[in-house]
């Protein structure tokens, strides 16, 4: 297991439980659904790079790109470090690892 997958799997279990506390918290059916589809993808990525396929750590690298600038806006919108704040810097690092490890994987094969 790489840390691509660790971060793909990370990040995608953090979307999930992010989008129950928004639910949770402000009955938000938007949190829920977007945090569960986005989070579930994002396994379901690390499990494809896990089985070796190339396109999971594409498809992990996309959707974290999309969060990120999601709750880029978001944060640049409402000026509150929670949960936007913490999802976007956290989105970056996971971002940061997948790209790092692609290429590596990239530059050696």
């Amino acid at each position: 297991m790489n840390l691509s997958m660790i971060a793909a799997l990370a990040y995608g279990i953090l979307a999930i439980v992010g989008g129950i506390i928004g639910y949770i918290q402000a009955k938000s059916k938007v949190s829920l659904l977007s945090g569960s589809i986005s989070g579930l993808l994002l396994i379901l990525a690390a499990y494809f790079q896990f089985q070796g396929q190339t396109w999971g750590s594409i498809l992990a690298v996309l959707i974290t790109a999309v969060l990120v600038v999601v709750f880029g806006f978001r944060l640049a919108k409402t000026r509150k470090f929670m949960p936007a704040g913490l999802m976007t810097i956290l989105g970056i690092l996971a971002l940061a690892v997948m790209v790092n490890q692609f290429v590596a994987l990239r530059t050696f094969s």
